[in-house]
């Protein structure tokens, strides 16, 4: 561990669900949820105005709605976050070469590598100007933990929410741990928390009082050594700026278990050329294919194929993920699918000979599946689920206007100007036409078919003429116009709209307050 503050935690403050807010006016400082609307779906999300009410991000969306059934029900609309989330990277880069991604809304930066001065007041000053040009350049607050480790970084962020900073002195890692639930340490998930409760370690301090040889009996050499240096507040992880992904995959979850066996084959195929779009975009390519089958019953199960040499070619996985669906069972129902390609290269073996017959066979039966599909009267399309995430986000760029108009989707009427759809059914589209620097708008109802209306992509959070840039030390504007709030009623409340598969998780924990030796600082 380090002996001064040159590891800084930036965590955006409830991204998505602050994106919204910051995106339509009339629900600033309303509780606003983000995720799978379907029953099956999963909140990505929620404001603080909404974690007051119990809901977290991981939550299921049903309960959700019990717990909170006044707040806007949002799709995530990823387009605007990742443009979001490219701008903060850049700020990031500026403070210093190392930078280590661990989502779109989080990240580590190691300062000393960027020449940050070594003391409390340069860390600060860092930070504070962090804070100031990230309101500037995007609307939106992020929280700022600075330490000598990136556990102890990662800890004070959390402290620091929302919109604050938090600076954990050197000497004081032992008594700030102390009191703290195991599962603050990095590693210890459910099944290691269990382990360790059942022989009564619930704290850090207990986890560090039960000693390196307990621990490595309980939890195996590796875990329990690594274990233990963390709960003496010793991380010796460094911040690296390219993270080498292990596997790059796709999967969807269904509304309704699919029982269907050609429907199952049919969403297998397109999952794999999904994954190879991924695998692509990485410049990767993969040696072994493996599929994931969660079933009604909520058991999941895998089956992986290891190919000749490293392929990214789109019918060579669609045939083995094929291949390896045919030996499992799905005739009792399935809730998700998966398709992912490991043992990842930077290049492509050819195997011209055997690639091009896979890749004709996996053709033909593609081509199969789908003409089974179109004469039991199934033709793929918007009869099937439509999950969020890629799924939708693929949806809304095709061409033709979309089935259904899902709550927070971007529209602009040919009179009324740009909007976002607040709810649809019966035949009906509420819109509500805002612009995020606008006060909160007027709300008004179509056909779902009016040609007036179409999809449109999403607005920058400000106003593009108004010329931000990161904003001196200490001032940020306030990205809020000042107006009246109009309730937001009717939102998304046509259950034909379900969708959702497993939902990411999104920036977690309620505000939060430093304790004792850490050093806060808030607006």
């Amino acid at each position: 561990m380090r002996g001064a503050p040159t590891i800084l935690h930036l965590d955006m403050d409830a991204f998505y669900a602050s994106a919204e807010q910051a995106a339509k006016p009339s629900l600033r400082g309303k509780p606003v949820i983000v995720g799978g609307l379907g029953p099956r779906g999963v909140v990505a999300t929620a404001s603080y105005e909404a974690r007051v009410f119990g809901v977290h991000s991981a939550m299921a969306m049903a309960q959700a709605r019990r717990l909170c059934p006044n707040a806007a029900f949002l799709i995530p609309r990823f387009a605007l976050y990742r443009k979001v989330s490219d701008a903060v990277m850049r700020l990031l880069h500026t403070l210093s070469p190392l930078v280590e991604p661990l989502s779109l809304d989080e990240a580590f930066v190691d300062l000393e590598a960027g020449g940050t001065e070594a003391t409390m007041e340069a860390a600060r000053a860092v930070g504070e100007r962090l804070r100031a040009d990230i309101r500037a350049v995007t609307g939106l607050t992020g929280s700022v933990g600075l330490a000598g480790s990136k556990m102890l970084a990662k800890i004070g962020s959390e402290q620091a929410k929302p919109d604050g900073l938090v600076i954990i002195e050197p000497g004081t890692e032992r008594d700030l741990l102390g009191p703290m639930s195991v599962r603050t340490l990095p590693g210890v998930g459910p099944a290691t928390a269990e382990t360790l409760r059942r022989t009564g370690i619930h704290t850090v301090a207990e986890t560090r009082e039960a000693g390196e040889a307990e621990l490595v009996r309980l939890l195996g050499r590796a875990h329990g050594t690594s274990l233990f240096l963390m709960a003496e507040g010793r991380d010796e992880r460094p911040v690296v700026a390219e993270r080498d992904a292990k596997s790059i995959s796709a999967e969807d979850t269904f509304d309704v278990d699919v029982t269907d066996r050609t429907r199952v084959q049919l969403e297998i195929a397109r999952l794999a050329d999904r994954c190879v779009r991924r695998l692509r975009e990485a410049g990767r390519s993969g040696r072994t294919v493996v599929i994931k089958v969660r079933r009604y019953d909520f058991s999941t199960l895998t089956r992986s194929e290891t190919l000749r040499g490293p392929t990214d070619d789109p019918g060579v996985v669609r045939e083995a993920a094929a291949r390896l669906i045919d030996s499992v069972d799905t005739t009792a129902g399935v809730r998700l699918l998966g398709v992912g390609v490991s043992g990842l290269a930077d290049y492509t073996q050819e195997d011209l000979f055997a690639q091009a017959a896979q890749a004709a066979q996996a053709a033909q039966a593609a081509q199969a599946a789908h003409e089974a599909l179109e004469d039991a009267g199934h033709p793929p399309g918007p009869e099937r689920p439509e999950p969020v995430g890629e799924r939708a986000e693929e949806a809304s760029e095709g061409a033709g206007k979309p089935r259904h108009w899902l709550p927070g989707t971007d529209v602009r009427h040919t009179e009324y100007g740009a909007g976002w759809v607040q709810g649809s059914g019966v035949g009906r589209v509420t819109v509500r036409f805002e612009e995020p620097w606008s006060r909160p708008g007027r709300v008004r109802t179509f056909a779902v078919d009016d040609p007036a209306l179409e999809p449109s992509e999403p607005l920058p959070l400000l106003r593009p003429d108004a010329g931000p840039g990161p904003a001196p030390q200490g001032e940020a504007a306030d990205p809020s116009p000042d107006g009246t709030t109009d309730p937001a009623e009717g939102m998304g409340r046509d259950p034909r709209e379900a969708e959702g598969p497993d939902g990411s998780a999104g920036a977690g924990g309620g505000p939060g307050q430093g304790q004792g030796q850490p050093v806060t600082s808030r607006p």
